[in-house]
């Protein structure tokens, strides 16, 4: 159990809620323990009656009325007790799920995206969600459980053997088997539960990637292809339930039988005894009756509890190999203050750890604060590059990159990232509304903002002719939108923000020449601070300051657009490919 040792934590932090509970657990079960004594003395008085002895039928009716009294006592006492052991303990258990969820989730806001390169969403969604529910568990119900099995043990056991000792042997000896034969079956049920979660899982992400390329198959006319290949994957998930529920089946005929066999031995090694004379009481036959059918289930749970422990020790395993995990992206001085958006490179250079591709190679150049710079460069150029260790999502080892003359190691990265507003290649959008998307990049920004950036963007009187205005919800990543109103929200949200950078990664692709440069005009004249522009067309980047052009991780050329035109070189010959290209 060394890996769930990190939940001590939080076991440390709830420790007297789970205390309260531990104590609320003892009563209940003794309270509990109360109802087979008072049937001994039920039965034992019509004994007595039947036997001829002194007892009158008044005293029968008065002690069965007593008995049943206490007996209801008892039992609405421990029904009101246990549940307040799950308003203790299970509570608990929630309260952890809780924690432990929103430790996850920070954690992977924090990591690098070096570490979403390696790790497949799913896999990252089943730790949060599945891993953490399997914690919860042992967390939960099988501290109750352990708690009242154990407390349920020690005390009725107490009171069998105060009885009868041999007795209380022959009748405890199926129910070490019982508990040794539900410890199997539950780690033959773990093994197949494992497997049709995965089955599962296969068929879940088909079916999203079936639903998410959609158009792709109907262009195709390949239905009747991924429905074969749908029921190939449903059918291998059904034999896996199939295998699952036989197994499973066996658990409660098997509790059934064994409790039979305890209760045999309790009528009839009872039922010799007492015509032995060695139990002189037939309410003692009785009594034990009722303790092997309370003992049945804490000693079953004892095999569950154990199979609880071993999935939540192998999901807190899982868990723990990424909360170990460090940011590669470190923090220095963690310098927080408002920059006015220059930029100095110097001597930049960059590789990729996994594929040890060399990405950029000492890279200079200057971006002063209000000005514009255009980035252009062939695919692999390493123009992406650049931008992500200008954000910091990367980091660098050789050369150094100054913000306002400070080493951008040492500012606080969150505080930076703030400053900086980022239009990436691929346009998100969010399951939401189009002001909630626009919003998004300033949660203070009323609708006149949200209209206003709307209009730079050439997107508002679009959005007007919606039916539900800026209200209309959009689909999952903006589906019933076109490519280019993706990207002008995603324009839009960048602006909102007011940055003091920003970015346009090559994010007006979708739009046609005239949109763009109204857009560019537009931002160009309301918006005064720094802007890099990165682009594959030297329309977007043309009325730049300053161009830099990127090939194999090196500025070949710098300059401006009218001095690179009458320069022989890339840009010139890409200049004059569009310009053919238009024409």
């Amino acid at each position: 159990m060394k890996e769930l040792k990190y939940l001590n934590k939080y076991l440390i932090k709830y420790r007297k809620r789970l205390l309260l509970g531990f104590f609320i657990v003892i009563i209940a079960r003794i309270l509990l323990l109360f109802t087979p004594g008072l049937i001994r003395n039920s039965v034992n008085v019509v004994e007595l009656y039947l036997n001829g002895t002194n007892v009158s039928v008044n005293d029968v009716q008065f002690e069965l009325v007593k008995n049943i009294f206490l007996i209801l006592t008892a039992s609405i006492s421990a029904g009101i007790f246990t549940f307040l052991t799950r308003q203790t303990i299970i509570n608990v258990s929630r309260f952890v799920e809780f924690d432990l969820k929103n430790e996850i989730f920070v954690q992977y806001q924090n990591l690098s995206m070096n570490f979403y390169k390696k790790n497949r969403t799913g896999d990252l969604m089943n730790r949060i969600s599945e891993d953490v529910s399997k914690v919860r568990m042992y967390v939960g119900p099988a501290i109750m459980y352990s708690i009242n099995t154990f407390t349920l043990i020690a005390i009725t056991l107490f009171y069998m053997i105060r009885q009868s000792p041999e007795l209380t042997f022959y009748t405890v000896c199926p129910l070490p088997i019982l508990s040794f034969a539900i410890f199997k079956i539950s780690r033959k049920i773990n093994q197949k539960s494992k497997i049709v979660q995965e089955s599962i899982s296969k068929l879940s992400s088909f079916s999203q990637e079936i639903f998410s390329a959609i158009k792709i198959i109907k262009s195709y006319a390949i239905q009747e292809t991924t429905k074969k290949k749908f029921n190939e994957i449903s059918k291998l998930n059904k034999d896996n339930q199939i295998d699952l529920v036989r197994i499973q089946a066996m658990f409660f005929p098997l509790m059934i039988f064994l409790i039979g066999i305890s209760n045999l031995f309790v009528i009839y090694i009872g039922g010799s005894k007492y015509l032995d004379g060695s139990i002189q009481q037939l309410g003692i036959i009785a009594e034990f009756i009722i303790y092997v059918n309370m003992l049945t289930w804490p000693v079953a749970s004892l095999g569950w509890i154990s199979s609880v422990v071993q999935q939540a020790e192998a999901s807190q395993k899982r868990i723990n190999e990424f909360l170990k995990q460090k940011n590669d992206i470190i923090q220095h001085d963690k310098i927080s203050k408002i920059i006015s958006g220059k930029i100095k490179v110097n001597n930049l250079s960059f590789k990729y750890d996994d594929s040890g591709i060399k990405a950029l190679k000492k890279i200079n150049f200057c971006l002063e604060a209000g000005n514009s710079l255009g980035i252009i460069g062939s695919t692999g150029s390493g123009k992406t590059s650049l931008i992500n260790i200008l954000l910091r999502t990367l980091d660098f080892d050789n050369g150094e990159i100054l913000i306002d003359d400070l080493s951008i190691k040492k500012f606080h990265i969150q505080k930076l990232r703030a400053q900086i507003g980022i239009v990436n290649q691929d346009s998100f959008l969010f399951s939401d509304s189009i002001s909630n998307n626009i919003r998004f990049g300033s949660k203070k920004a009323d609708m006149t903002n949200i209209t206003k950036v709307s209009k730079i963007c050439s997107i508002h009187n679009e959005i007007i002719n919606f039916n539900d205005k800026y209200n209309t919800l959009l689909g999952e990543r903006g589906v019933n939108l076109s490519g280019g109103q993706k990207q002008r929200l995603c324009i839009a949200r960048a602006l909102i923000k007011n940055p003091k950078i920003l970015i346009l990664d090559d994010c007006l692709s979708a739009l046609d020449n005239k949109t763009e440069n109204e857009i560019l005009k537009k931002i160009k004249k309301s918006y005064k601070n720094s802007k890099i522009i990165v682009s594959h067309r030297i329309s977007s980047i043309k009325d730049c300051d300053n161009i830099i052009v990127m090939d194999d991780g090196e500025i070949i050329q710098t300059g401006k657009h009218n001095d690179l035109i009458n320069t022989n070189g890339y840009y010139k010959n890409l200049f004059l490919e569009q310009s053919d290209n238009k024409d």
